[in-house]
């Protein structure tokens, strides 16, 4: 390691003198992407969090809490267990040596992952087409690295994008280049512009990240009809679709859930990226990709993408935890492989939240009276609110010190730094209680912030 003859000069922890620290490395001497605003998202969103505790929080896309229970680990561990043992015949020894060593890279809940998209999303495929990850952002990252082959590659993805997949793509080198997302969850027009642009400029656009069932961050939601059309798109362009599923197990209310792009996909377009974090256990960090696209080889031989997807995470992980693996598994076998069963509460709760912060939105902003404004998704954990002011993370940071409330300003979504002047909220960690406590502050906010700028342009 080069030690640096220089020092640094870092602000101080309350923003005054600046100290001076040796340093061994610069920022200029790493990887561009640590430096990236997409990498630094989580981090900060985290740390403001951190910095006030407590404050409202309709930020984080957390699960709802009040149902993880400690004793179901051990009882899902022992479902589990008894799963290996009596249905797939294991010895005492094979048990042992599945739960506690080093495992199969592809995983071992593969099977009751294909069972679980049969039983829940009407999706058949090959148990060996599947990769257990290390939740869904180690499944993003395999797909990406696996794609990227050429300095001419880019992704397309619907914006606004959650910035976990754009953060990944940086990683990586590979741009992302946005497509329109609008009312309809996708302009299909603009996604078929976006392809022949990035053509004629000579660049290879391998696929599309799309979020069809209550988009991260926007919450909206790809019409059955838009879904058979981007389809349809996808092979006459010939483009991979990204498909990220994480909140379509929660309709809100008598809301219908439709068929996952995956479902649909007869001609192999679709790479699925799944996770048990929102449904099953968050802490277990278990998602999985189902990538049953043929990948010939250079001896002619044919396998799946799946293949060579295990190939890297044997150099980036190694294999997804085990007891992490059977703690979800067990989750599955108690529930018939049925994640629509096993989250009945956490959907009946998330429906009356959603419900609760639209209502409470429209009593403290009337549409006729106020230039606050936000589409009502049909599910999901998020509700995107315009204000009539740029968004930014200095006001998040008054926000959460003057007023004690926590959102996520929307230009963490986005990739061209332009300001934004929207907020998401999130209703899936909070009781009804503190989405009333959270919305009068957030129309306090409003209030003050509007006067403030509008004094502000009468004296400019």
């Amino acid at each position: 390691m080069r030690r640096s003859g220089g020092r640094a000069r870092a602000a101080g922890a309350d923003g005054g003198a600046a100290v001076t620290e040796p340093v061994d490395l610069r920022v200029a001497d790493l990887h561009p992407a640590v430096d990236d605003p997409a990498l630094n998202s989580m981090n900060f969103l985290n740390e403001v969090a951190q910095h006030y505790p407590d404050a409202v929080s309709l930020a984080a896309g957390r699960p709802y809490e009040e149902f993880f229970d400690v004793a179901a680990l051990h009882r899902h561990l022992e479902t589990f267990r008894r799963h290996l043992a009596d249905d797939l015949g294991q010895s005492p020894e094979q048990v042992h040596r599945t739960l506690f060593q080093y495992g199969r890279t592809k995983g071992v809940v593969h099977h009751l992952v294909a069972r679980n998209l049969a039983v829940d999303e009407d999706i058949t495929v090959d148990p060996e087409a599947i990769v257990v990850t290390v939740g869904c952002q180690e499944a993003m990252f395999l797909v990406l690295r696996a794609l990227r082959a050429d300095p001419r590659d880019v992704l397309l993805a619907v914006a606004p994008t959650y910035v976990g997949l754009t953060g990944a793509a940086r990683l990586l080198d590979l741009p992302v280049r946005p497509v329109a997302g609008g009312p309809a969850g996708v302009d299909l027009a603009d996604l078929r512009e976006q392809v022949r642009r990035a053509r004629a400029a000579g660049l290879r656009p391998r696929a599309c990240y799309v979020m069809p069932d209550f988009a991260n961050p926007s919450g909206t939601s790809i019409g059955l009809a838009d879904r058979r059309r981007l389809l349809d798109l996808a092979a006459e362009e010939d483009l991979l679709l990204l498909e990220d599923n994480p909140y379509g197990l929660f309709p809100a209310g008598d809301a219908g859930r439709l068929p996952t792009l995956k479902a649909l996909d007869t001609g192999r377009r679709v790479v699925y990226l799944g996770s048990f974090a929102k449904t099953v256990l968050p802490g277990a960090r278990v998602g999985y990709v189902v990538a049953d696209q043929r990948v010939a080889g250079s001896d002619g031989a044919v396998g799946l993408l799946a293949d060579q997807l295990a190939k890297i995470k044997s150099m980036v992980t190694v294999n997804t935890s085990a007891i992490a693996q059977a703690v979800v598994g067990g989750a599955l076998l108690e529930h018939g492989c049925s994640l629509v069963a096993a989250t009945a509460r956490e959907r009946a709760a998330y429906g009356r939240n959603l419900r609760h912060l639209v209502d409470g939105l429209t009593r403290r902003f009337p549409p006729d009276a106020s230039a606050v404004r936000w589409k009502v998704p049909a599910g999901g954990f998020f509700v995107v609110v315009t204000v009539p002011f740029a968004v930014d993370d200095a006001l998040l940071h008054r926000s959460a010190r003057e007023y004690g409330l926590l959102w996520t300003p929307m230009a963490h979504f986005y990739d061209d730094g332009a300001p934004v002047d929207a907020l998401r909220l999130s209703v899936s960690a909070v009781t009804p209680e503190q989405i009333d406590l959270g919305l009068d502050r957030l129309a306090a906010l409003v209030a003050d912030e509007t006067a403030r700028r509008g004094a502000a342009a009468a004296v400019g």
